[in-house]
């Protein structure tokens, strides 16, 4: 793995993070997902005006990963309340935390910095006092299925996901704040 840093994003941090989301949204879709669509979603929830609001949230932690002094990759936990119907059917928002971003640029993916990453966002996620962490994951994404899976995720139901005009379908993913996962 190359030296590497974690670190909480911070005001200031919109620019960069916003170049990184625009950079690593669409590794996320599923093949054949409109372009116009990837942008419409990175425009109205990606760009650096939302950054700027989700840094100065502090129901909001975005944990950042660098690698030679440059942005690698970024999380971002949500905490309050769940407002999708079929989450909350399966997720107590009282005693749970979403991990609603994860993206590593592609460049850096099979280095360990995801990992390191995941590390340093569930250790933030369980200095919250939740006790477990939630994520919603397209269905057709196998390699980060795969990942969430190695670090604990379990699928605990299935949930919908607007990207532009286009529903994709994920599935909602949990695990327990215990580190007994990695």
């Amino acid at each position: 793995m190359p030296p590497h840093k974690t670190r909480h994003g911070v005001i200031g941090d919109e620019k960069p993070l916003h170049d990184l989301a625009a950079r690593t949204f669409g590794l996320a879709c599923p093949p054949g997902t409109a372009q116009a669509d990837i942008d419409a979603f990175i425009a109205e929830h990606l760009s650096v005006e939302s950054f700027a609001r989700y840094l100065d949230d502090p129901d909001r932690i975005i944990v950042i990963v660098s690698a030679d002094d440059q942005p690698a990759g970024y999380s971002m936990l949500v905490r309050g309340p769940i407002t999708d119907p079929d989450v909350a059917a399966v997720v107590d928002e009282k005693t749970s935390i979403e991990l609603s971003k994860f993206y590593l640029a592609a460049e850096r993916h099979g280095s360990g910095l995801a990992g390191a990453l995941m590390t340093a966002t569930l250790a933030a996620a369980a200095g919250t006092g939740s006790e477990s962490c939630w994520l919603g994951v397209n269905q057709q994404n196998s390699r980060a299925a795969k990942f969430y899976a190695r670090h604990g995720f379990e699928i605990v139901g299935v949930k919908r996901f607007l990207v532009g005009r286009e529903w994709h379908d994920d599935h909602i993913r949990q695990r327990t704040l215990s580190f007994a996962h990695g």
